[in-house]
């Protein structure tokens, strides 16, 4: 899960400017900061997540297919961010000038829920690390976690309101803390493979998993989905550092150089640790799973090791993903997408309202968090799915520019795009196929409760609330929302 300058709270519009040109970033910088904007504490869970219902086989298909899709999807916001300059809100912007008013706001809404369920995801994380030291807090989500992710969060909230806007040596800190034990992961992993493990029941076939193994290869593939657009979500943020690169030319090279460190890094994670443990054995860890492999390599030490670099690492990252979930609707909010009442500050400039309904639904989930059985990954794959609209939308705006020409030379060639656009777009429909029905009612009931919040903008603006599309689209949200809300009910299906 990323961090970017927006999840830090400095606003583009709002940044005061400076005196003297600050200086322009090189290559290498800027494959930093997109490497440090992917990286984040779900690879440290990866060995488990990986392999609960896949095999290796799977899995290395499973990142041919991620990595593929969001390669396009990342030239799909480098492109953008070149033919749409004025477009400076990411995909919300993308969505709601390609496609409408409320199309956009569900895309801004869907953007929301993710960033606020991944700190709930992070604080199971945080916790859940913490056990291995003091056991009060086992699993990451009893009473004692709880208690302890809501007194950080409300700690957050009073340190947004007087105005901490950056913190470069907490960023600084976390970096190294997710890279050293990452790499050291790696190094001994190698050491440690085994070849003959690895391949054994190379395809999850095995009868020793039950009755049909592990299900069918596409099965197993589908399993993976959420688990690896997780690890990459806010790819979306390259573009972000597109103004203070030296050659504009470097920004699409850092991109697709960082990228492809990440999925390197990834890969290299959940493949190793299936030649370390069984897939039985990875399956059964907690969270951080990276610790449960390399304690049989090293000792404990190791363990001690990765849950301190996780701890460090999400802590970094649940501080930005406050602020950015807080600036969502409070951008929105400006534009008069969302109600005028999530745009207000306080004096130090901070958005208080916005930040205010942010922290209050981190709050409930947490507490919704204790009645769950695994709490980390069922918060991460919501936000996973509640973040497919804005990724499905940005690659369908970008077809549609490229195959309508707009903001294109009369002799232009736009095919490159035009792939581009397309595979993006059908990689997240792919994604949308992948997180099944489950996933996808469950985010229905969390989505139909922003048309109420659209209808009240839509009124303080005097504007019409929708388009006859529009409304039939509000009403099949809503329809599967009662769809989904009477299954959970009767047990059909479980949301936590």
């Amino acid at each position: 899960m990323a961090t970017n300058e927006s999840a830090l709270g400095v606003s583009v519009e709002s940044r005061p400017k400076p005196q003297t040109a600050p200086a322009k970033l090189t290559l290498l910088p800027l494959i930093a900061l997109v490497v440090g904007s992917m990286v984040g504490g779900g690879v440290f869970s990866l060995p488990s997540d990986m392999s609960k219902s896949a095999s290796p086989g799977a899995i290395l298909i499973g990142w041919l297919i991620t990595g593929v899709g969001m390669l396009m999807l990342a030239l799909v916001y480098q492109r953008l961010a070149i033919r749409k300059p004025e477009l400076n809100a990411g995909p919300y912007a993308y969505a709601k000038a390609g496609f409408g008013s409320f199309v956009g706001f569900n895309s801004a809404w869907g953007y929301w829920l993710c960033a606020f369920l991944a700190n709930v995801a992070y604080a199971a994380a945080i916790f859940s690390a913490l056990s291995s030291f003091f056991p009060v807090f086992e699993g990451g989500n009893n009473f004692a976690s709880i208690a302890g992710a809501s007194i950080c969060l409300w700690l957050i909230h009073a340190l947004v309101l007087r105005g901490i806007r950056q913190a470069a040596f907490v960023n600084v800190v976390t970096t190294i803390a997710k890279l050293i034990p990452l790499f050291l992961f790696v190094l001994l992993g190698i050491v440690a493979f085994n070849w003959d493990k690895f391949t054994f029941d190379f395809w999850g076939q095995a009868h020793a998993h039950g009755q049909g193994g592990l299900g069918s290869v596409i099965d197993q593939v589908k399993s993976t989905m959420l688990v690896t657009l997780w690890v990459f979500i806010g790819i979306e943020s390259a573009s972000v550092y597109s103004a203070r690169a030296a050659k504009r030319s470097d920004v699409g090279r850092a991109t697709i150089l960082g990228f492809v460190g990440a999925l390197g890094l990834y890969v290299l994670v959940s493949l190793l640790a299936t030649g370390i443990l069984t897939q039985p054995e990875l399956a059964g860890l907690k969270v951080p799973s990276m610790a449960g492999v390399f304690e049989p390599i090293v000792g404990s030490w190791g363990a001690a090791l990765i849950d301190i670099g996780l701890i460090v690492s999400v802590s970094g990252a649940f501080l930005s993903w406050s602020l950015l979930a807080a600036e969502i609707p409070y951008t929105c909010a400006r534009d008069g997408t969302f109600p005028k009442w999530f745009a207000a500050e306080n004096g130090n400039g901070s958005p208080k309202n916005a930040l205010l309904a942010t922290n209050i639904m981190i709050q409930l989930f947490l507490v919704l968090s204790f009645f769950s059985k695994s709490a980390y990954q069922f918060f991460y794959l919501i936000a996973s799915a509640a973040i497919l609209p804005p990724y499905v939308l940005s690659g369908a705006y970008a077809l549609k520019l490229a195959l309508s020409g707009d903001g294109y030379g009369p002799r232009e060639s736009r095919t490159r795009d035009v792939v581009v656009g397309a595979a993006a777009t059908i990689y997240g429909l792919w994604l949308v196929y992948a997180a099944g029905v489950h996933y996808l009612l469950m985010c229905a009931v969390l989505f139909a409760p922003g048309i109420a919040v659209y209808l009240k903008a839509r009124r303080e603006r005097g504007e019409r609330p929708f388009t006859p599309l529009e409304a039939a689209l509000a009403l099949g949200i809503g329809v599967l929302a009662v769809v989904a809300a009477v299954l959970m009910l009767t047990g059909t299906i479980s949301p936590l």
